[in-house]
């Protein structure tokens, strides 16, 4: 696809993602979806960009409902009753970028035949509707309300202290108050929203969560809850300061809601395989291709090591409140410390590779030369280059959304994981070059 990457479209507002790009997008999708949500989160530039799509969108014919500065699991549970909705949002990336991502009444973003149907749309001369069939806009400002309701409704009491890192996100309007409905005494830090994200960058990756780290030992907490800018992810620390990341809250999800079958990428631990066997499925790294499997297989729960999780009991959108609700329920029972030390776990070692975005499908038969004259059997192409060893495996692949290479090595011993990063790494810097 020209367009759409793995979550939806993203670049630098206004030189790669365009308010023309934004509303070529919207005019295509009013030409098959009448009914239309529309949300956004608190960059800078949303309210330009979702000032332009609605007028795109009405322009086609469309009837838009805006819901305003929400979350994308806010977003993506309003749709239930439209015929899609539409987020404007980049997610975890930097202020400088925006994007905009389209959902299912589901709560599953578009898949791949859906988004191809659109950028077939926005190649071609469609018509606009004539004054008498424009559409109208009106306004929902219940959509967090009615999400909040729908998870609580799935959750149990919990009466913990709980430091919530809301990123300076629309995540500061749901999740302490989810929270504190719960029963938990909830202490918030960057919960006023701001587009510069002023209080840390918006991927809540460890390196950026010193100060939620600080808070939860100084205040004696039981959990810290962090999010990225649109909520779609979560992530925590536990009591002991330490961050919990997507690997380590895959596994624990994994075991304690008691599921059956796990929908989990490429990049995930071969511990799935271990306690699922043959009902673990693996997809592309994306929370799209994760929630499009859970759909498709009936899966009880989906997972990525990015810390977006799907819960189709609610939605098949990513949903970091429900996420974050979920964990202060088990917390409940057990400290996150000693449920995370309970857990059975392999090295795993990551590394990641800026590459020049123009010379992506240089790079790509770089790696296929590289990789192939290694002779290995067991090589996965489901995304990147996933290899199979005896006692681990690797994966090398390039981002969708980001001019990053990122290198995933698992085995069942620290020596052998790097040693393979080691190798894995050095074949990686020959490709970029």
């Amino acid at each position: 696809m020209r367009y759409f990457g793995s979550s939806g479209i993203r670049g630098i507002a206004y030189k790669e993602f365009t308010l023309d790009l934004a509303s070529r997008i919207a005019f295509a999708t009013a030409s098959r979806y009448r009914d239309v949500v529309l949300g956004r989160d608190a960059r800078l530039t949303g309210e330009a960009f979702a000032s332009a799509i609605a007028a795109s969108l009405m322009s086609g014919g469309a009837e838009v409902c805006n819901v305003g500065i929400v979350t994308t699991p806010t977003l993506a549970y309003a749709s239930r009753s439209r015929d899609c909705g539409v987020m404007v949002t980049a997610s975890h990336n930097p202020p400088e970028y925006n994007g905009i991502k389209l959902w299912n009444p589901d709560g599953s973003s578009f898949d791949t035949r859906q988004m191809e149907e659109i950028e077939s749309l926005m190649d071609r001369e469609l018509p606009a509707a004539d004054w008498k069939s424009v559409g109208t806009m009106t306004e929902d400002r219940n959509a967090i309300s009615e999400h909040m309701s729908a998870i609580l409704s799935r959750v149990g009491e919990a009466r913990l202290k709980v430091v919530v890192d809301c990123a300076n996100g629309p995540a500061a309007l749901i999740t302490p108050f989810v929270l504190e409905r719960m029963g938990c005494r909830v202490i918030t830090l960057n919960a006023h929203l701001d587009g510069r994200f002023p209080g840390r960058p918006p991927e809540p990756v460890e390196e950026n969560l010193s100060s939620l780290r600080n808070a939860v030992l100084s205040l004696k907490a039981d959990l810290g809850i962090a999010h990225d800018g649109d909520a779609d992810r979560m992530v925590a620390i536990d009591d002991k300061g330490r961050y919990a990341g997507g690997d380590v809250l895959l596994k624990l999800f994994a075991r304690e809601l008691g599921v059956k079958s796990v929908v989990a990428p490429v990049d995930a631990t071969m511990l799935l395989e271990d306690w699922f066997g043959q009902n673990v499925y693996r997809t592309r790294v994306g929370d799209a291709y994760v929630s499009e499997m859970v759909k498709q297989r009936g899966a009880m729960f989906g997972g990525e090591p990015s810390g977006t999780w799907v819960f189709p009991e609610i939605s098949l959108c990513p949903d970091g409140i429900f996420a974050a609700a979920k964990l202060v329920e088990i917390c409940a029972k057990k400290k996150l410390s000693e449920l995370i030390d309970s857990l059975p776990s392999f090295p795993m070692l990551k590394e990641t590779l800026r590459f020049d975005q123009s010379k992506r499908d240089t790079i790509l038969a770089n790696l296929e030369r590289e990789i192939a004259s290694m002779g290995l059997s067991r090589v996965d192409r489901t995304d990147g280059f996933r290899l199979s060893f005896e006692d681990g495996w690797a994966l090398i692949r390039l981002s969708g959304t980001e001019p990053k290479m990122r290198i995933v090595v698992e085995a069942r011993t620290v020596e052998r994981a790097k040693e393979i990063l080691a190798k894995m790494k050095s074949i990686a810097e020959v490709c970029v070059r």
